[in-house]
């Protein structure tokens, strides 16, 4: 007899199923430049890509699964993107060419989205008030935990067996995953709760909510702002590699900068309420660009180099400052939506994962071994996404009424 599955048990599935996603982009980074010096040279694309063409995927994945779980369930939607996740991650061990890990990436990102857009709603269906609460602060320190983690143990695996390995892991991860979810999680909305999708209804929906000068500005910024999160990502192994010599101890370098977006988080957690999301945003917008543009300064007199302490400390202060966004600009841009929450939301993470990609691919093409291209991005993204906020706050702030 199988017992009923307990809270507890919940939220660890809960927060191993949303952490896919972080896993799925750091535990990667320390194998990127084998992945690079294996298929290098015969290849248009670059190893920056295999990080940003992920995120791509995953912008496609959010805006057709989160409908897709509204019509025919959480836990069909889920499985679903698991499997497509699993195809990917297949391609990709198997890839005999970066066009191969390339588009092995791509699937990898539709399908985990699966996971990432499922869960929340299997949340949003089961709790409220302080339950909601405890699974989220529960999730919140896992998502510490990944970036902090990941590529250290990482780096010993790809270290022993290469980088092929870790794709090995990442399919093991979501067979279990999958298996757990199947024989352990029921289902959470019920069918006569159901939406159908009807892609004309979703369409006029849509663009009602991207008719919302407010949420479109929004999302804009808020793409800008993870597209400097994934600029960094993506070139991060590089640049340290380039301009500081440092391959093997990596890990540790990247753990320290990710303690910023951790503490930034608890942070906000505790002050968002007194002093308001929108003043809380500003402040870390105005942070951010003055990072930037400090960092652009001192990248210059140093000639793209500058020493690895000044990297770090610019770093810390950056991250520290996304942290605080990531923490309110999804909420800047869901205040508005009332009724369409469902597919705003899919939007809001569709729209943004696009508009980051595009950004970091930009930016990161530019890519010269110093760190000049990191501080450019700081800069713009952060001085872009001030003005749209500020014209966001502008706009008009009545709900989004849905289609019928």
């Amino acid at each position: 007899m199988i017992l009923p599955i307990s809270f507890r048990e919940r939220i660890v599935l809960y927060a191993l199923l949303t952490s896919l996603t972080s896993l799925s982009i750091d535990a990667l980074l320390p194998g990127l430049r084998q992945i690079g010096e294996e298929f290098g040279g015969i290849s248009p694309l670059s190893t920056q890509h295999i990080i940003s063409l992920f995120i791509l995927g995953m912008a496609f994945g959010e805006l057709f699964l989160g409908p897709l779980s509204d019509a025919i369930g959480r836990k069909k939607a889920l499985l679903l993107g698991l499997g497509v996740y699993g195809v990917g991650t297949t391609i990709a061990m198997l890839a005999v060419s970066l066009e191969m890990v390339i588009i092995g990436r791509f699937l990898q990102g539709i399908g985990v989205s699966g996971p990432k857009i499922a869960t929340r709603a299997m949340i949003r269906d089961q709790f409220e008030g302080d339950a909601m609460a405890r699974i989220m602060s529960f999730m919140f320190t896992l998502f510490i935990l990944v970036p902090m983690l990941a590529p250290a143990l990482a780096q010993g695996l790809i270290s022993f067996s290469g980088w092929r390995s870790v794709f090995g892991i990442y399919l093991v991860i979501a067979a279990v995953l999958g298996f757990w979810l199947t024989m352990r999680h029921p289902e959470t909305l019920a069918e006569d709760k159901r939406i159908p999708f009807r892609p004309k209804l979703l369409f006029q929906n849509g663009r009602r909510i991207l008719s919302s000068r407010r949420v479109t500005l929004l999302i804009i910024a808020t793409g800008f702002v993870f597209g400097a999160q994934l600029l960094y990502l993506s070139t991060a192994a590089d640049l340290f590699f380039d301009a500081y010599g440092i391959d093997e101890t990596f890990p540790a370098y990247f753990a320290i900068l990710a303690s910023g977006i951790g503490l930034a988080s608890f942070l906000n957690a505790k002050l968002v309420q007194r002093v308001g999301m929108d003043a809380m945003a500003r402040v870390a917008f105005i942070g951010l660009t003055a990072v930037g543009l400090a960092m652009l300064g001192a990248a210059i007199l140093w000639g793209g180099r500058m020493p690895l302490i000044a990297l770090m400390m610019f770093g810390l202060s950056a991250f520290f400052c996304i942290g605080i966004l990531f923490g309110n600009l999804n909420a800047m841009a869901m205040r508005s939506l009332g009724q369409v929450a469902g597919l705003g939301a899919s939007l809001v993470a569709s729209g943004s994962s696009l508009v980051a990609t595009l950004y970091a691919i930009g930016i990161g093409s530019f890519y010269d071994g110093s760190v000049v291209n990191l501080a450019v991005g700081f800069l713009v993204a952060s001085a872009s996404s001030l003005l749209l906020a500020e014209l966001a706050r502008r706009g008009d702030a009545s709900p989004v009424q849905a289609a019928q």
